[in-house]
């Protein structure tokens, strides 16, 4: 028994590695879109201001332009909300690896001092019940996040080096 809660225990971690990391480059992804959204409005909102105040005329019509663009860049960030989407894609990722750091001490640490195979089993099933969860509560990773992440993981991006000496 205590062979097939291992196995389960692996394969729950093994899904919350593959999760965490492709929320976390997700938000990688939306921090970036933020920012290239955020500082160039800030920017030409800046420039913007500066050329209203000039005498030339020449100053407000460029005034205007800038401030056009200014509102198309507002207009998509707030559409987008990629520091929202960021924020929660960072949170998910946490949430993995909370329930993915979990598992493995139950793998390698609790089942070989577990007396009690219903026991270990309970806590097993409370961490695959909080990983069902997640999959409902939280954002869905984008495809092209999780294949970042998974190419990431196939070159060792996530071993621990007292893993990589075994």
């Amino acid at each position: 028994m205590k062979q097939k809660i291992f196995k389960e225990a692996k394969r729950i971690e093994e899904d919350c590695l593959f999760s965490a990391r492709g929320h976390f480059c997700a938000a990688q992804r939306w921090a970036t879109i933020h920012l290239w959204l955020g500082i160039p409005a800030a920017t030409l909102a800046a420039i913007a201001g500066a050329s209203s105040l000039s005498q030339f005329s020449n100053h407000n019509i460029i005034a205007g332009i800038i401030a056009i663009a200014v509102s198309a860049l507002t207009a998509v960030a707030t559409f987008l909300n990629p520091n929202e989407k960021a924020t929660n894609h960072r949170y998910a990722g946490d949430q993995y690896n909370n329930l993915r750091n979990n598992v493995r001490l139950l793998a390698e640490i609790e089942l070989d001092l577990a007396i009690d195979d219903k026991e270990i089993l309970a806590e097993l099933k409370d961490i695959n019940r909080k990983r069902n969860e997640f999959s409902l509560k939280l954002p869905l990773i984008p495809r092209w996040a999780y294949r970042k992440a998974k190419k990431g993981i196939e070159k060792g991006e996530a071993k621990y080096e007292i893993d990589k000496e075994q």
